[in-house]
């Protein structure tokens, strides 16, 4: 074996150490699925150096994958396309959790079209490999030549597929986290954030506020006569009516807003950049929301709530946290105690 070939397989196998330990850094410095998956697309391309690759999960709610990364000259044409599971040669092998090699996508039953036709691509050659744990599949790495066929060794294959299987572990490690850390600030109930998260949602726009002077209001409000709904129809319809009415206000506050179950049924929206007026509105298209609902129709029931609201804004009405919510109560209870189903702003009467 001459000098040449020593040094060449030398600098293959330098070059291999140096993708596991990329990878190896990758799954250790961040526990953020799309920078994990970011750096090891990085690291396939920096030693395949494809032209054309995309990195594809799956979406079990509808059993199809969809592009997470996409590299190369149509990758804004189907960024957003959605592939069935068993469709084309991504689908075949996120279905059977299998490599494949297809050297020429015209002689391969199992090669579609349609991505082709919508992006005016022309695939000549497709190497797949799935990302899987266990018999988990988690998603599909290709890549893609129009030229000519994909030239890879056996040797890369297996790196390829090996660095397929730490993206899946990455990934995977990556929900674990996200999943305890949403189970550590969700209300099991409503499926909004618990009292302890608020506190912390809250301090974070008081710093945003201090740092920026920029506006926001809190929405506290209570439930009107909510202990007869328990009283009447038992606990277990009791909380399924707070989960509706969780329901009715993750789909009426905007996506900035934040919402929390404080306690019982006591509900609290912190509105980011909202004034008072702002708040007041944001108060009473909930009160809209809640009150044209209807619950347990299909049982008999027809269950209506309504409920007493309090607006408080951060600098106007208070200036530290507990202040804050000290005002947005007391406003609350001013509805509470009078005529119940209506707004007050802190520091007036109920409206």
């Amino acid at each position: 074996m001459d000098d040449t070939v020593i040094k060449e397989r030398f600098k293959r196998f330098q070059e291999e150490v140096n993708i596991y330990n990329n990878i190896g850094k990758a799954l250790t410095s961040s526990l953020d699925s799309r920078e994990i998956l970011q750096k090891i697309m990085d690291t396939i391309a920096d030693y395949f150096r494809p032209s054309n690759w995309s990195l594809l999960l799956l979406d079990e709610s509808t059993n199809e994958l969809y592009f997470e990364i996409v590299v190369g000259k149509v990758s804004n044409r189907i960024k957003n396309m959605r592939i069935k599971l068993g469709e084309g040669i991504a689908g075949w092998v996120g279905l059977h959790g299998q490599p494949l090699l297809v050297s020429d996508v015209n002689t391969d039953p199992r090669f579609s079209q349609k991505i082709d036709r919508i992006s005016n691509f022309d695939t000549e050659s497709i190497i797949a490999v799935p990302m899987k744990i266990q018999k988990k599949v988690l998603g599909v790495i290709e890549i893609i030549s129009t030229n000519e066929p994909i030239t890879l060794s056996k040797n890369d294959l297996e790196i390829l597929a090996t660095v397929a299987d730490y993206a899946a572990i990455a990934l995977e490690n990556s929900r674990n986290y996200r999943r305890i850390q949403e189970l550590t600030i969700t209300d099991d109930v409503t499926g909004l954030y618990n009292s302890r998260h608020l506190h912390q949602i809250i301090k974070n726009e008081i710093d945003r506020y201090e740092r920026y002077h920029s506006p926001f209001s809190i929405i506290f409000f209570d439930l009107d006569f909510f202990k007869r709904i328990n009283d009447s129809y038992g606990h277990l319809v009791g909380s399924t009516t707070l989960s509706k009415v969780g329901e009715v206000i993750a789909r009426t506050i905007r996506k900035v807003d934040l919402a929390a179950r404080y306690g019982g049924d006591e509900f609290v929206i912190v509105l980011p950049e909202t004034n008072k007026q702002q708040g007041h509105r944001a108060a009473e298209r909930l009160r809209n929301a809640i009150n044209s609902e209807v619950f347990f129709v299909e049982e008999g029931f027809n269950i209506k709530v309504t409920a007493s609201f309090g607006v408080a804004t951060f600098g106007e009405d208070a200036g530290s946290k507990d202040d804050l919510l000290r005002a947005v109560d007391e406003a609350m209870y001013r509805v509470k105690e009078t005529s119940k189903d209506a707004i007050a702003l802190a520091g007036a009467a109920a409206v």
